[in-house]
């Protein structure tokens, strides 16, 4: 084949015909490599794994003072590109179930919406974050310990929170070794002083009818009030500074 050249040469070089297939077979190792590295993300197009009919997931107990049936939470997760160094869990579907037909509508609603969230990929934490930001305006209740629920949406919100930590979605707020040793010694204090207090007031004659058992249940000192940051009665007053024993959280900083 004869090529017809019209422009001035320049420069010319020898092809090397190993060093072109060598090259090739490199390119195509890449591509390989690639397609084999290829992360799956969730979108809402995705489906159950084949061959799987069964999600591993959890659930998770709600009991309110409210009501007298309790609320049974499961979420379920999906294992996504498994066994590979991107393998990651993320939730698929969420059911909510209970005696009390009361709040059936907004908990299928509610159930749906959240599952469609979850099947659409992305970042989901959200959604822990804006339902323990609803308030019921006939107010709130107390959960065993001392932390405040602002409502029911507000404890299935706190529900979602702790599965998304348990399968690693959002990092655990944990105390330090040398925070919770400090706590401990500060609640050992305001016990302390809070049962001298008391061993005086029983030492005084009784003028009237007092209510009695109060704080009996409590993990925390009777005086104790709401902490605004994590929603326990736990504030106490300490070296003249009020000091949450639950979180750590002092008004001086």
């Amino acid at each position: 084949m004869t090529i017809r050249i019209d422009k001035k040469i320049v420069d010319y070089a020898v092809q090397d015909k190993k060093k072109e297939e060598e090259s090739k077979a490199a390119e195509n190792n890449n591509e390989g490599r690639r397609e084999k590295a290829e992360i799956i993300r969730m979108h809402e197009k995705l489906e159950r794994p084949e061959g799987m009919e069964c999600l591993e997931g959890a659930t998770y107990k709600i009991r309110t003072p409210l009501d007298d049936h309790a609320l049974y939470v499961t979420i379920n997760d999906i294992v996504l590109n498994q066994g590979t160094e991107h393998e990651q869990r993320r939730p698929f579907e969420i059911f909510i179930n209970s005696k009390n037909m009361d709040h059936f509508q907004w908990i299928v609603a509610l159930t749906r919406v959240m599952s469609a969230v979850f099947r659409k990929g992305g970042d989901v934490t959200f959604l822990a974050e804006e339902l323990q930001a609803v308030f019921d305006p006939k107010g709130g209740y107390f959960k065993p310990g001392g932390r405040f629920v602002p409502s029911i949406v507000a404890d299935i919100g706190a529900v979602v929170e702790n599965h998304l930590k348990r399968i690693g979605m959002i990092e655990p707020d944990e105390l330090s070794e040398q925070q919770q040793l400090i706590l401990e010694q500060k609640r050992a204090e305001a016990e302390a002083r809070e049962q001298k207090q008391a061993d005086a007031e029983a030492a005084q004659p009784k003028t009237g009818n007092a209510s009695a058992g109060q704080g009996e249940e409590a993990s925390y000192p009777a005086s104790a009030t709401l902490c605004h940051k994590c929603n326990t009665k736990a504030m106490v007053l300490l070296d003249g500074c009020q000091t949450c024993l639950a979180c750590g959280y002092s008004k001086c900083g």
